[in-house]
């Protein structure tokens, strides 16, 4: 990977409280994988404030993105800066409600952060 593509996943990450790279768009996903994670992070309390990015658009962000994370598989979701896994990873999540909790906390930070 590099610097520059790491410093592009780094600020799309600290920029954006809800990141999903997916394969296809939050409107459109194109593998039922991404299907099922935005359909999670949405019930979740993320509706309308997932910034979903395509990576079957990008090949080099695709490859990029899997090893910054040594994560091998698409979709993958960070929260508040933090990454939280795949699709089975963020149901788990979802349904223990700390998914939840955690999308309210980074809602909650970067609405604090943009009224300073």
């Amino acid at each position: 990977m590099t610097p520059e593509m790491k410093q592009r996943i780094e600020a799309e990450i600290q920029d954006n409280p809800v990141l999903l790279y997916m394969k296809g768009t939050e409107m459109l996903p194109r593998c039922g994988f991404s299907a099922a994670t935005v359909e999670t992070l949405r019930n979740s309390g993320a509706a309308g404030r997932i910034h979903a990015i395509d990576v079957l658009a990008d090949p080099e962000l695709w490859q990029a993105i899997r090893e910054y994370s040594d994560w091998p598989t698409i979709p993958q979701v960070y929260v508040g800066g933090e990454f939280i896994g795949g699709c089975d990873i963020t149901r788990e999540l979802s349904d223990s409600g700390e998914l939840q909790a955690k999308i309210g906390a980074a809602l909650e930070t970067a609405g604090a952060g943009a009224e300073e």
